[in-house]
C-alpha cells in the first residue's frame, strides 16, 4: 500500500504519472485474478456491499431471486427480490444470489451444484464469497463478490468477478465503464499482496481441535467452514456473552457484524430453523488469518469458565 501511495495518480489520466498508476492497477488486477484462480473479468469496488449492488442492480435480468440466508447487504441491494424455494423457476432474465459461506454459521452452500442446475436455463448465478475468498476454492458461478479485509487486506477495497461483461449494463466512468469513482490503487495493491501472502497462524488440524473442544455447544448445520463457529450457551443470553467475553479480551458477535448491535433475532438463524430460545443464546466466533493457537486455547478456557 505504501508503494501504491507513492505511485498514486488517477489511473484514467493519459499523462505519464497516470500511465504508471494504470500499469500498477492492472498488475494488481492480474495478481488477484491469478491468486483466486479466476479467468474472467474483475471490477474493483469499495467492498462487498458495492460489488453486490453492481451485480444485483445492473445484471441484465428482470427477476432477482436470493437465498433466505444471504447477508443483509444482499437484501438492501435487491429489496424486491424473491426468496428462493423448491418451486422457483429460472430463465435467461433471472439472477440468483447464493452465498458461498454463511457469515453467521459457517455453513458452506452447494453453489457448484446449484449452478449446474440453473445454468442450462440461462439464468445468472451470483455468489457472495466474502467469507470464502482467499480461504477456500471459489465456487463455479457467473459473478462472485470478494472483500479484501476478510483475508487480511485493507478495508475499503473489494471486487466483483464477472465471467462476461455482457452480463452487466455499463454506466460509463471507470473500470471499463462499469463503475464510477477513481480506483483505489493503494487498496488494490494491498489486496493483491494479502492474497499472495495467504498465511494462517493456525493449521486446519488446530482449528478442528478447537471446534472439537467446543463441540457440546457448537451449532452444527450441514457442511461448515472451520473458521466460523456458532456457539450456543446453555443459559446465558448472547448479549450477556458479548459483554463478558469482551471484558475478557475476546471480540465475538451475535449475528453478522453489520447487525450485531440489534436485539432482534438473527434472520439467518431463523431461516436455518434455529429456535428462538437457542438463537437468543448463540454467538458467532470467527478465526482470522492472524488468530494464534494460544488465543484459541484462551478462548476455550474462558468459554468453559462461563458454564
Amino acid at each position: 500500500m505504501e508503494e501504491g501511495f507513492v505511485l498514486w495518480a488517477n489511473p484514467s489520466s493519459p499523462h505519464g504519472e497516470g500511465r504508471k498508476a494504470k500499469a500498477a492497477l492492472e498488475d494488481a488486477r492480474d495478481r488477484i485474478k491469478s491468486a483466486l484462480g479466476w479467468t474472467g473479468e474483475l471490477i474493483f469496488t469499495s467492498g462487498a456491499s458495492e460489488a453486490l449492488a453492481i451485480g444485483l442492480q445492473r445484471a441484465k435480468a428482470d427477476r432477482r431471486i436470493v437465498s433466505a440466508v444471504e447477508h443483509d447487504a444482499v437484501f438492501r441491494a435487491a429489496p424486491d427480490a424473491e426468496i428462493s424455494s423448491d418451486s422457483s423457476v429460472f430463465d435467461d432474465r433471472t439472477i440468483l444470489a447464493v452465498q458461498h459461506v454463511n457469515s453467521e454459521t459457517g455453513v458452506i452452500n452447494p453453489v457448484d451444484q446449484l449452478t449446474q442446475t440453473v445454468r442450462p436455463t440461462g439464468a445468472i448465478v451470483l455468489s457472495d464469497c466474502s467469507q470464502s475468498a482467499g480461504k477456500l476454492d471459489l465456487p463455479d458461478a457467473d459473478m462472485l463478490v470478494v472483500s479484501a479485509h476478510k483475508f487480511g487486506g485493507p478495508i475499503g477495497i473489494g471486487a466483483l468477478l464477472v465471467r462476461d461483461f455482457n452480463m452487466l449494463e455499463p454506466i460509463g466512468g471507470h473500470e471499463r465503464g462499469y463503475r464510477q469513482g477513481t480506483e483505489n490503487l493503494p487498496g488494490a495493491m494491498g489486496m493483491a499482496a494479502a492474497l499472495e501472502a495467504g498465511a494462517w497462524l493456525t493449521t486446519a488440524e488446530q482449528r478442528a481441535d478447537f471446534a472439537q473442544r467446543l463441540s457440546d455447544d457448537l451449532l452444527s448445520i450441514g457442511d461448515q467452514a472451520d473458521y466460523i463457529l456458532a456457539l450456543t450457551h446453555p443459559s446465558i443470553s448472547a448479549q450477556a456473552l458479548l459483554i463478558r467475553l469482551d471484558a475478557a479480551g475476546f471480540a465475538v458477535s451475535a449475528g453478522s457484524a453489520c447487525s450485531s448491535g440489534t436485539l432482534k433475532k438473527s434472520r439467518v438463524l431463523d431461516a436455518f430453523g434455529v429456535s428462538d430460545d437457542e438463537a437468543a443464546r448463540t454467538i458467532r466466533v470467527s478465526i482470522g488469518w492472524n488468530t494464534a493457537i494460544e488465543e484459541l486455547d484462551q478462548f476455550a478456557d474462558a468459554w468453559d469458565a462461563l458454564k
